[in-house]
């Protein structure tokens, strides 16, 4: 038997924009689901000629010749007839970036299902997978959850955790969650619609945010612990991306290692934020941080220039012992900005 006589005649409408979406988008068509339609947010300029770019999932959806919808708003009577029209029987929402209205979470026969990258109630909102990393949480997940008129704070059907390595990227890890939620998803989807698989309410006394991420998240605070910053640098790419100040510019960290737990040579008598060459060995670039452990940098990137290992900066710059990395001064980042 082919997956798609074995599985129900579904209508499902997709909503979808951020590349965490498309490997569940493509889970439901190859297992057989009938992906009727995709919602997903208007092209937006991008980069140095703000050229327009399609988000991922449509991109997708057209490989797959799925009809796409891209409205500004949901709060219209055009989209409201346009979802009536399409008549889902379950619409499946994955890192679509808008709230519902009230009207479209009643308007399928089996409600709006959510795909959500965290293990809630932990890190309800936008960035779930970004905030547990930069929290230095030790596991992470997915849980597909019932939407309700509130911000992810609906029943849930079914989570799977996964550990969050030490030194995995923020791009490793949603592509990792991805292939789990898709993977949930298909699995929970037929015993959802056949009532098998009933969801729990969460236990909101739980419940932790995840914010949009914002340009000021962005900015180190070198008092903090050298396992907390290496956290936040991992998770903050590529926006707004781990940003401090040298010598009057905007230097972005890109990757960066915990040390290895021994005191560098100078490192006691420096404070929070200043740099130690040959910390972690000859060629290597240390930061001392808050708790006196060093942050090793591996990689950075200075206004208007390529990204560089740290080696290269700190030969190109003859950064001295002692010298001081500062919290970044907003007005700093315009002015680097502007010239």
């Amino acid at each position: 038997m082919d997956a798609l006589s074995a599985t129900p005649p579904v209508n499902i409408v997709f909503a979808g924009t951020a590349p965490f979406a498309v490997t569940p988008l493509e889970s439901l068509v190859a297992a057989g689901y009938r992906v009727s339609a995709v919602l997903t947010q208007p092209d937006r300029p991008k980069g140095r000629g703000h050229a327009l770019q399609a988000p991922a999932v449509k991109v997708k959806a057209l490989e797959f010749n799925v009809p796409v919808h891209q409205p500004l708003t949901l709060k219209t009577d055009e989209a409201r007839k346009l979802f009536e029209e399409l008549n889902p029987d379950v619409l499946i929402v994955v890192a679509y970036g808008k709230i519902l209205p009230p009207w479209l979470v009643r308007l399928p026969r089996w409600g709006a299902l959510n795909l959500h990258g965290s293990l809630l109630p932990r890190y309800r909102g936008a960035a779930p997978i970004q905030w547990s990393m930069a929290n230095g949480d030790a596991e992470t997940g997915v849980c597909l959850m019932q939407i309700d008129d509130g911000l992810d704070t609906g029943p849930v059907f079914d989570c799977e955790s996964t550990p969050i390595e030490p030194n995995e990227s923020v791009d490793e890890l949603t592509r990792r969650l991805a292939r789990l939620g898709a993977g949930l998803l298909v699995r929970s989807l037929p015993k959802i619609i056949d009532g098998s698989l009933h969801a729990t309410p969460q236990n909101n006394a739980a419940a932790t945010l995840a914010p949009m991420l914002s340009k000021e998240h962005g900015a180190v605070d070198w008092s903090l612990p050298a396992r907390d910053i290496h956290s936040r640098v991992r998770a903050f790419q590529p926006w707004p991306g781990a940003r401090t100040e040298f010598r009057g510019l905007a230097l972005r960290l890109l990757r960066t290692r915990v040390g290895d737990g021994r005191t560098a040579v100078g490192a006691d008598s420096h404070g929070p934020g200043s740099l130690i060459p040959g910390a972690a060995g000859n060629r290597s670039l240390g930061v001392v941080c808050g708790d006196g452990g060093i942050l090793e940098l591996l990689e950075v990137q200075l206004p208007n220039r390529k990204p560089q290992s740290a080696v290269d900066f700190l030969n190109g710059m003859h950064v001295t012992e002692g010298e001081k990395l500062q919290r970044l001064d907003e007005g700093v980042a315009d002015n680097v900005a502007r010239g």
